[in-house]
């Protein structure tokens, strides 16, 4: 049985969860903040939450880990739940994604980690203690690790396997549904971003033949976008991980703004597909109003098929093969 950790800021993270448990044949625990998605078959452990303090303190150890506010009640019920079910389950591996906290309490219980690693600059003390913890490492891109992760030592980056973005859609390669305009289409991600502030009839008006539309949000996301982006000629998205897996899935080109995350972690993904050619006119920041008609003009020109390299709708496999090769390793270790 594994476990897998699913953190609460987006629903990238509940994505892969899901993705992930459907493509292995054993039984998986989630374990989040957050409830369990709909479709979610196996057990589940909702966590408390650990930043209910108003000030907390020493919330990085002195630098050392990410999130431990000393005092926090919710930090230390947190722990304790994660620790009374790994007792009670005896998992023979977890998957964190993604926190270097939850990793590193998982190894300390003996149990071997699996960590998903996110795009970002993460040479911080807390990041290399949770990758080197770590029995593998695995990053939802394609993108070479060491682009994926500059400044991080070679030792670390040569043991990401790169598994490809997964997608909670499956991939299609069919063209857009016909229309008498073309079609802009705005995603702004759970976590937010800028995109929230684009003011979509301005923009219509601006971009005379394209009809725009904008999706999603903290307080309006919508599950199912599917077939908004079928029926989409380009769309406008950040460069989070979930929302690009999305975009290539559907194999439509994109224009892509990088949101403020932590570690960089959006602006190193729009570098490597602007050094890459992948299919989107990646910017540094929103356009001016006037700037929109000529982006978007170009970014129809591009071939949405060149996505099929980045989502070709098996990550999630390669992924739960990652997960058995990690038990089967430790089963010949113990044989020989």
């Amino acid at each position: 049985m594994i476990g897998y950790y699913a953190h609460h800021h987006g629903n990238g993270h509940l994505h892969r969860a899901e993705a992930v448990a459907a493509a292995l044949d054993e039984p998986v625990t989630g374990l989040s903040s957050l409830p369990p998605p709909s479709g979610w078959r196996g057990d589940w452990v909702q966590l408390p939450r650990d930043d209910a303090e108003a000030d907390p303190e020493d919330v990085t150890a002195g630098d050392q880990l990410h999130w431990v506010p000393v005092h926090e009640s919710g930090l230390r019920a947190r722990s304790a739940a994660i620790s009374q079910w790994i007792d009670r389950a005896g998992p023979r591996l977890v998957v964190a994604d993604v926190s270097v906290e939850f990793a590193l309490l998982a190894r300390l219980h003996g149990v071997p980690v699996v960590t998903v690693v996110l795009p970002g600059r993460r040479a911080d003390p807390a990041h290399l203690l949770g990758f080197r913890a770590s029995t593998a490492l695995a990053a939802f891109s394609p993108v070479r690790p060491a682009e994926l992760l500059p400044g991080v030592p070679e030792d670390v980056v040569q043991r990401v396997v790169a598994v490809g973005a997964l997608s909670r859609f499956p991939a299609s390669d069919a063209p857009p549904v016909a229309g008498a305009d073309r079609r802009v289409l705005v995603l702004v991600g759970r976590g937010g971003s800028a995109m929230a502030s684009l003011d979509v009839t301005r923009l219509e008006a601006a971009t005379p033949g394209w009809t725009w539309a904008r999706m999603g949000g903290p307080d309006e996301w919508v599950d199912d976008i599917s077939t908004a982006l079928r029926e989409t000629d380009v769309v406008v998205t950040n460069a989070g991980d979930g929302s690009l897996a999305d975009v290539a899935a559907h194999r439509r080109p994109a224009v892509v703004v990088p949101a403020e995350r932590p570690f960089a972690e959006q602006h190193v993904t729009a570098s490597a597909l602007g050094r890459h050619g992948w299919p989107a006119v990646v910017r540094p920041r929103l356009p001016a109003e006037h700037e929109w008609l000529g982006i978007l003009d170009r970014a129809a020109a591009l071939d949405g098929g060149r996505w099929q390299a980045w989502c070709d709708g098996h990550a999630a496999e390669r992924f739960a093969r990652l997960l058995v090769e990690v038990g089967a390793d430790r089963r010949r270790r113990r044989s020989a």
